[in-house]
This record gives structure tokens, C-alpha cells and sequence, in this order.
């Protein structure tokens, strides 16, 4: 595994997306709780999409809905999150805590997805990374990123914040 620049540090290089490919602006609403979007993995990498899917098989045949209520972002899409969340909350310091700037982004790299009803960030969380993806900040339980090592060597030890991961990565 090597590390990607600016990410939490955690990502297998190989599933790399397009950072100017934008992910879907919506998606239909979640039959779980249509408060949520399920979006396609338009834009996630392949090993990420391919991932996804069969998570949301392996829930399903548990009784579990999984959506996808955020996936795939590109620049231009994290930007304008970004400036929302200091628009919303007063700073960039403070915004960091739930979106990073893109170039530490994982959403613009394209293997982070936000999976929405708690049911389903509960069940893919107690899945313990065997399916490739781990719950990675404690302000986030819906926030959740792939790597093909976390099967073989379990999650990471969760950060309490997008900003911890950003300030862990340095500069860039």
C-alpha cells in the first residue's frame, strides 16, 4: 500500500479517480429514508464501485439497505462544499472538521463514500473493513473509505475529524 499524497494517508494508489471528473449532483432517493440521496458510483474508482456493489449485496442479503448518499466529488464540487461549510460555520479551521480542501479529499480521489441510513453506516461499520471500507473520522459515522489492504489488516485507528487528518497529512 503506499500512501497518497495529502489523503488520510491510507489509500491503495491504484484506486486513484480522476480529481476534475464531478460525481453524480444527486441521485434518487433512498428507499430507506428519503431524506438521504442513492446515488450511482459514477466517478468512484473501479475497485471502489466494484466495492460498493458488493457491500450493498452482502447488506441486503442481511436486510440491510445501503445507500449512497455522497461518493464521487470533483474539485470544482469540493470547492464549492468547502466555502458552504466556512459560509455555514464561520471558518475554514472549523469547516476542515467535516470537509477538506481538495487536494486531501477522498471524495475527489474517489474512494471515500458517505452511506446513509444509520442503518447502514451501523451494519457496514460492524463489517470491520472485511468488505474493504472503514469508518475513518468520529464526527462522521456515515464517512467511510476504501482500501484493498483494510480486509487483510482491519481498520485504522479512527481520527476525531477531517481537520485531524488533514493536520496529520501536512501541508499540500
Amino acid at each position: 500500500m503506499s500512501a497518497v499524497p495529502g489523503s488520510t494517508g491510507r489509500q491503495d494508489a491504484g484506486a486513484i479517480a480522476d480529481p476534475d471528473l464531478p460525481g453524480p449532483a444527486h441521485g434518487p432517493r433512498c428507499p430507506a429514508d428519503r431524506a438521504y440521496s442513492d446515488e450511482a458510483t459514477t466517478g468512484l474508482s473501479g475497485v471502489v464501485a466494484r466495492a460498493w456493489d458488493s457491500a450493498r449485496t452482502r447488506a441486503a442479503r442481511a436486510g440491510v439497505i445501503l445507500c449512497l448518499n455522497d461518493g464521487k466529488r470533483s474539485t470544482a464540487q469540493q470547492i464549492a462544499l468547502f466555502d458552504q461549510y466556512v459560509k455555514e460555520l464561520g471558518s475554514a479551521a472549523l469547516a476542515r472538521r467535516y470537509v477538506l480542501p481538495p487536494a486531501r479529499s477522498a471524495h475527489v480521489k474517489g474512494y471515500a463514500v458517505d452511506v446513509q441510513p444509520q442503518s447502514g453506516h451501523r451494519w457496514l461499520q460492524a463489517t470491520g473493513g472485511s468488505l474493504g471500507f472503514c469508518r475513518i473520522y468520529d464526527n462522521e459515522p456515515w464517512h467511510f473509505e476504501f482500501s484493498a489492504s483494510y480486509p487483510v489488516k482491519g481498520c485504522p485507528p479512527r481520527r476525531t475529524s477531517a481537520a485531524a487528518a488533514s493536520a496529520d497529512a501536512g501541508p499540500g
